[in-house]
């Protein structure tokens, strides 16, 4: 531009030349540039050997739809003829490239989603939990941008059901439509392009007042919403080397991590609506179809009823549950080699247990569906201490030391109990009653029921300190010299 204005200033080249400080031959090219209509920034395009190359460059870029590799080209250009370099192809390549895909790129319409019409939903892999593999139900409602993700085992029709019908029960209520993949539990087949659908999902949709579509095959654009929910629940719940996330002990560790991944994406506003996805989804349940009382169960499997001992009969076995479902319904499924059995609750039919798939006469009873039952298996339960005099009653309340003396006297067959009893009872009130129980518990670790044990121990305690204490010396460390110094006895 200096040289331009120092020409349109002067009139001259030479005069231009000497202001721009180059030469009059260069302003009298850039003038004529300018006056031709040219772009004087823009360098002339000098001739290359791949010029003549070039239409069938574009040829392959377009049979290929952008797909080919410079290589490939590289090696159908040589025997052609083509003498250049590899370089020299790729970037023509390159360049064929960039302009076959602005010529072709694919135009997306904005869609403005209607409240109470559309829910989607799709499936991507979960952490190993233990080892197995899980998946992650991830659903979005596509006006409120409402995003609900469940942890399953598996992918099966069943799970599906009891995904949608804890979705819905979720959002309070069903849309008009459900748009999904094409998964083998949706979509049976396609003929001359048509979708068939499974005739038990289509059967799912009408027990919800809804209906089942399906995106293009091999086109998960065309539902993006809930692509973008798998991709950022990915992200944040399975652990990678990018958030640091640690692996999960149980299965009821990544529910509880799903439940808050929702609570805090749902609470915070959208960056397409400004406004909270659940703020706006109490204006989209008046929209929504109200929910049958009962679930779809034709996907679920055989309903049974939990017993009294948390237990559901399926097949001549017994299978436990967890607890707060007795007398309640639960449906049983087989999947593959496990039993996966489903129940009612707060936010719909959830999974509440999975067991490997027994024989009759034996039982599957897991030890973390009886909390409240600490002494498991067939052995003889333990005593527990239940005062029924006022005397008992004082005795037991020294603390936890006293239940086990009384238990571990009873056990070893120590005479006049009930009179020892007293004695602590005694010592309780003119000591310290954590020192008595303290040695109560002693005594019953070393079985010492004697009649003047207690007493014994307590002298122990105020003279010597507490056994922990005290340290006792083992052959880590020792003060004893080594035989080093003898190695050379004898050389």
């Amino acid at each position: 531009m200096e040289i331009l204005e120092a020409f349109d200033l002067t009139g001259c080249a030479y005069s231009a030349g000497q202001l721009a400080g180059c030469d009059p031959k260069t302003v009298q090219r850039y003038v004529a540039l300018r006056d031709g209509g040219g772009n004087p920034f823009q360098r002339a395009a000098r001739p290359k050997l791949i010029d003549v190359f070039l239409p069938k460059v574009e040829e392959l870029v377009d049979r290929s739809r952008a797909k080919i590799r410079a290589d490939k080209v590289h090696e159908r250009l040589v025997t052609m003829g083509f003498t250049g370099t590899e370089r020299t192809t790729r970037r023509a390549v390159q360049a064929a490239k960039v302009a076959w895909r602005a010529g072709n790129r694919r135009v997306y319409r904005p869609w403005v989603a209607e409240p109470g019409l559309w829910l989607q939903f799709d499936w991507g892999d979960g952490p190993r939990v233990a080892g197995r593999r899980t998946s992650l139900f991830c659903a979005w409602l596509a006006w409120s941008r409402f995003r609900i993700v469940i942890p399953t085992w598996d992918q099966t029709l069943g799970t599906l059901v009891a995904c949608l019908d804890a979705t819905l029960r979720r959002l309070g209520g069903a849309p008009a439509y459900l748009l999904g993949d094409n998964a083998k539990t949706v979509t049976v087949e396609h003929v001359a392009g048509v979708a068939v659908r499974h005739p038990q999902i289509v059967a799912a949709g009408r027990h919800y007042g809804l209906t089942v579509a399906t995106c293009e095959p091999f086109d998960p654009e065309s539902k993006g919403g809930v692509e973008a929910t798998v991709k950022i629940a990915k992200a944040d719940l399975v652990p990678t080397s990018a958030n640091l996330h640690g692996n999960y002990a149980s299965f009821a560790e990544l529910v509880a991590a799903c439940e808050a991944w929702c609570e805090k994406v749902n609470a915070r506003p959208h960056r397409e609506t400004s406004v909270a996805p659940a703020e706006r989804l109490a204006v989209e349940r008046g929209l929504l179809h109200p929910l049958p009382a009962d679930p779809h169960t034709a996907a679920l499997g055989e309903e049974r009823l939990v017993n009294e001992d948390q237990t559901v009969r399926f097949g001549s076995v017994r299978y436990s549950t967890p607890p707060g479902h007795i007398g309640e319904r639960a449906w049983c499924r087989v999947v593959g080699e496990h039993l996966a059995i489903t129940a009612m609750t707060a936010t719909g039919v959830t999974e509440i247990a999975r067991h490997r798939l027994s024989t009759p006469g034996n039982p599957s009873i897991l030890d973390e569906h009886y909390p409240h039952h600490p002494n498991l298996g067939n052995g003889p339960k333990p005593p527990r201490p239940k005062p029924r005099t006022t005397a008992e009653a004082a005795f037991l309340e020294l603390g936890p030391g006293a239940h086990d003396w009384l238990v571990e006297a009873a056990a070893t067959g120590a005479t006049r109990v009930r009179a020892k009893m007293a004695r602590a009872v005694e010592l309780a009130t003119i000591l310290d009653a954590d020192r008595v129980d303290h040695a109560l518990g002693l005594a019953a670790a070393a079985g010492r029921f004697g009649e003047h044990d207690l007493a014994s121990i307590l002298d122990h305690l105020a003279t010597a300190g507490d056994p922990a204490d005290v340290v006792r010396a083992d052959e880590t460390f020792s003060a004893q010299p080594g035989t080093s110094s003898w190695k050379q006895y004898g050389a």
